[in-house]
């Protein structure tokens, strides 16, 4: 009897072993790919939909039909079937990633509405997902006036802005915003229909350098509530960005078009290739080192890297203005570009660059108008955004981020 029990131990035993070595390991894609399945049809709800993924990352391709099926089980066990491209909606999933870390991105496309959301993962691993983006933008009012606003720099001594002829200082009391001084910026160039003008905080920290075409100003602040604003005629480029914040004010300078509106391509110090035309350029930090991102002027977003020019896809909805955010969200910098178009009602949206690619990081942040520039603060942690109104007023927000 006890020889029978023992043998029925040892195949019993032996049955489980032989199971478990029967058992496929699991997939490493299951995780993610379950979780984002989770998040779209939280969005998409039951039905069908025309599911596409697009590898931008480093994945070998022979991983993309596991990760398909996963996400495709992943959507049926919430209702969501996977169809043909006649389907009415559509999953555009995007793997891209950088040197941290993989970020999968899904774009819920119903008509003519796109919803994004988005998981991390790091070394292999999947993160928390985060729903609709890693972080959400909020615009706070500063300023409306009636008369065109080109640039604004908001200083600790008041709010300094740049109308197409004069600097204006604006100072808050409890009572509001209260003009401080006004000084005639002595125009002798004419300016296009669209002028554009650039603000930035002098090296001292307490005065400010302002650019519009042909035209240089520089303000001091002479003890707590006096300043002095001067002038002068300057062909002298602009300084667009600082090629390195974390050691001195150090500025790309680049060299602006005032009869077209936009910057030539020629700017300084002088990289080893020529340069596009460009509306916008904002530094952009990579692995060790800060990159410069471009709008051109043809619409194409670039990333001017070392000594190489990559383009950016994924930015073909971008307006002509963008500017980076010091978010501390995700990889702690964001790029936020206004929408394409001469929409009456624009939008601004952060997007990650995890590779060659942007990826949205946040949904659209609706504007009461068009915004006609961009600019981050001197710290970076939020943006100064100006926009025009449908009865031709002109605003001064301030736009910050909180993580999701």
């Amino acid at each position: 009897m006890k020889l029978v029990c023992l043998t029925a131990m040892v195949i019993g035993s032996l049955t489980n072993l032989m199971a478990q070595a029967q058992t496929p390991s699991p997939n490493p894609w299951q995780q993610p790919a379950t979780a984002l399945a989770e998040q779209v049809a939280a969005i998409l709800g039951a039905g069908q939909a025309h599911l596409t993924i697009n590898n931008r990352s480093t994945l070998p391709t022979d991983q993309i039909p596991s990760i398909r099926r996963q996400l495709v089980e992943g959507l049926k066990s919430h209702g969501v079937i996977a169809s043909g491209p006649e389907s009415a909606n559509m999953i555009r999933v995007t793997l891209s990633e950088n040197a941290r870390e993989r970020l999968w991105v899904a774009e819920v496309i119903e008509g003519d509405e796109t919803r994004v959301t988005m998981v991390r993962l790091d070394a292999g691993k999947a993160q928390q997902p985060q729903s609709a983006g890693g972080l959400t933008l909020r615009r706070q009012a500063v300023l409306a006036t009636g008369v065109q606003v080109l640039a604004a720099l908001d200083t600790p001594n008041g709010l300094v802005i740049v109308e197409p002829e004069e600097i204006v200082i604006f100072v808050q009391t409890p009572d509001g915003w209260y003009e401080q001084k006004r000084v005639g910026i002595d125009q002798t160039h004419a300016l296009t229909r669209d002028p554009r003008a650039i603000i930035h905080t002098s090296q001292d920290a307490i005065g400010f350098e302002a650019f519009i075409a042909g035209t240089t100003c520089n303000g001091k602040l002479q003890g707590t509530a006096d300043w002095t604003i001067h002038c002068h005629e300057s062909d002298d480029p602009w300084p667009i960005a600082q090629s390195d914040p974390n050691n001195g004010a150090t500025y790309v300078k680049a060299f602006y078009n005032a009869a077209r509106n936009y910057f030539t391509g020629v700017i300084t110090p002088s990289p080893a290739m020529d340069l596009p035309p460009f509306y916008s350029a904002v530094p952009f930090p990579r692995v060790n080192r800060t990159g410069l991102l471009i709008g051109g002027i043809d619409g194409k977003v670039e990333l001017l890297d070392a000594v190489s020019l990559k383009s950016i896809t994924g930015a073909r909805d971008w307006g002509s203005d963008f500017a980076a955010l010091h978010s501390g969200c995700g990889s702690g910098t964001q790029i936020v570009a206004s929408g394409s178009g001469e929409a009456s009602n624009d939008s601004l949206r952060a997007y990650e660059l995890p590779a060659q690619e942007a990826a949205p990081f946040s949904a659209p942040l609706a504007m009461d108008g068009a915004v006609t520039a961009l600019a981050s603060s001197p710290d970076g942690k939020s943006l100064i955004a100006i926009m025009r109104t449908a009865t031709n007023q002109y605003e001064v927000d301030r736009v910050t981020a909180s993580c999701n």
